[in-house]
């Protein structure tokens, strides 16, 4: 238990920089609190001694503002930075070397027994007031932003944000489709919602069959065009010969072309 302790303490030491002292340690942070009292309100609650373990889960609850269900699997090194506002269900289970930021919960959907509660692993890290609902897994050295709202299985190593939450891939490798997409898309100046085309979203996947079309039109227009100008030799002339665009159509272009150039400037950023 002692040992244990010791470790926690070391864990608050590894990850937060205000932490100044062992005596600041035990004394102000409500995580610390929390995972003692919830280390022994889990024991009671292994032993079937459930009414004093709910019992003792409130009152931690009542003092640090940290809910933790004393069925909850909590590994080593677990560190919650500030506290306020996390829940923990009954279900959860959490692996070694695990951080929780203030406000998240790690919550269920559905109200029938059993495995209901997410499955963290090591060294999974999850922002303030992040939102983890289901019975899932999010797999080792995942990270959660703030906020995010996540309901499906999370990745190795990957960083899911958002709300539904979506997935960002570090050294994703690049197949040849996906690189002729982006050549593409670089030669007409687009970047869909300044976001990057690693994300799995459902509506960048849309763009990207969009893109993929637009790309095959224009190869058959100039295709077309190029047939039409050997059948008659006026249809390139009949080209050259169009009506210009009006003064309010060449400042739309020009607006649309600075935008372009500018999410493109802040994504290589």
């Amino acid at each position: 238990m002692f040992k244990q302790l010791k470790e926690d303490i070391n864990a608050v030491f590894a990850r937060d920089p205000a932490a100044r002292n062992t005596l600041e340690v035990l004394t102000t942070y409500p995580g610390i609190h929390a995972l003692i009292m919830h280390r022994m309100a889990h024991e009671l609650w292994k032993k079937n001694c459930k009414g004093s373990a709910r019992a003792l889960s409130s009152f931690s609850r009542f003092v640090t503002g940290i809910e933790i269900h004393p069925g909850a699997k909590i590994g080593k090194r677990f560190f919650i930075d500030h506290g306020m506002g996390v829940v923990i269900g009954e279900t959860a289970e959490i692996g070694d070397d695990v951080t929780l930021y203030h406000g998240v919960t790690l919550g269920g959907t559905t109200w029938n027994k059993g495995k209901r509660h997410p499955t963290l692993e090591d060294g999974v890290i999850v922002g303030a007031g992040a939102k983890i609902l289901g019975p899932f897994t999010v797999h080792k050295n995942a990270k959660v932003g703030s906020n995010a709202v996540v309901t499906k299985e999370v990745p190795e190593g990957v960083t899911a944000v958002g709300n539904p939450a979506r997935y960002i891939f570090k050294d994703k490798d690049k197949n040849v489709e996906e690189e002729r997409r982006r050549d593409y898309a670089q030669q007409i100046g687009f970047q869909p919602y300044a976001a990057s085309q690693d994300q799995t979203d459902p509506i960048l996947e849309g763009i990207r069959v969009l893109m993929d079309r637009m790309q095959s039109n224009e190869q058959r227009m100039n295709t077309l065009c190029q047939r039409l100008s050997l059948l008659d030799p006026t249809f390139k002339k009949q080209q050259t010969e169009q009506q210009p665009y009006s003064e309010e159509e060449l400042k739309i272009i020009e607006e649309v072309r600075r935008e372009c150039e500018s999410q493109t400037r802040q994504s290589q950023v």
